[in-house]
């Protein structure tokens, strides 16, 4: 292959690979540390347990169905 090809593939790897990532929500954590830190410096972060605990509470709180 050449240099070009390769470079086009690993982009396109890397590409995927983010987005499979942000679809199934495995780069949640790293995403609220980057929002807290630019956003909530001057305060402690959760902890990753913590805020999988936070996020489920969040997602299954109240009422969860059509009728």
């Amino acid at each position: 292959m050449s240099s070009r090809i390769r470079v086009l593939w690993r982009r396109l790897r890397v590409a995927g690979a983010d987005i499979v990532h942000g679809a199934f929500g495995t780069d949640a954590y790293e995403r609220y540390c980057a929002h807290h830190a630019t956003h909530h410096a001057d305060t402690e972060p959760m902890d990753r347990a913590a805020y999988f605990r936070h996020q489920q509470a969040q997602r299954w709180h109240g009422v969860s169905r059509c009728c």
